[in-house]
């Protein structure tokens, strides 16, 4: 169900940087997490991070909830893309979702977005899935150009559903049918 991805790399333009895509390894979860941190950061949510790298270590090796594909410049991670499969009834077929894109604000601009977006859309065609979808912040406008400058639509009657903590304790524990 989670083969692996290939290494690839490319070059920029505009930098000459020389940029790898390859799947996050064990080995990257601490460094994942630091990225996972930064994006907290950026999106004003690090009261919402709980979680710890030996989690997301756990995670990549024991369970494979999730993937992650890092891209690295003279071998330092500075972005990531981390996603997971999910189901369209609709379609029947499986489909990706991008849980987060990130990369460093010193390395925006090169391209490393769009190479990890253009690897997850090939990845979706190479496996048949039928989409490739993520979910973007309201008030994060140039991440919406960027996106739609893709090729992304922006879904604006979908809102997104979510029960954690307490609240997905309580539904658990409910009995009602």
């Amino acid at each position: 169900m989670f083969p692996d991805s290939p290494s690839i790399s490319m070059s920029t333009s505009s930098t000459q940087a020389s940029v790898t895509l390859r799947s996050a390894t064990p080995d990257d979860a601490e460094v994942l997490f630091q990225l996972i941190l930064a994006l907290a950061k950026y999106e004003k949510l690090t009261h919402q991070v709980t979680g710890s790298a030996e989690e997301l270590r756990s995670h990549l090796v024991e369970k494979r909830y999730m993937e992650a594909i890092v891209a690295e410049v003279d071998q330092t991670v500075v972005g990531f893309a981390l996603f997971f499969y999910n189901y369209s009834t609709f379609l029947t077929k499986p489909g990706i979702y991008l849980e987060d894109l990130f990369v460093l604000p010193d390395y925006r601009r090169l391209g490393i977005g769009s190479a990890l977006l253009a690897h997850l859309a090939q990845r979706a065609v190479s496996e048949g899935c039928g989409r490739l979808e993520w979910s973007v912040l309201d008030w994060n406008a140039s991440a919406i150009s960027f996106y739609q400058r893709k090729g992304a639509d922006v879904l604006p009657d979908w809102r997104i559903c979510r029960v954690t903590g307490d609240s997905l304790m309580a539904l658990a524990q409910t009995d009602e049918p």
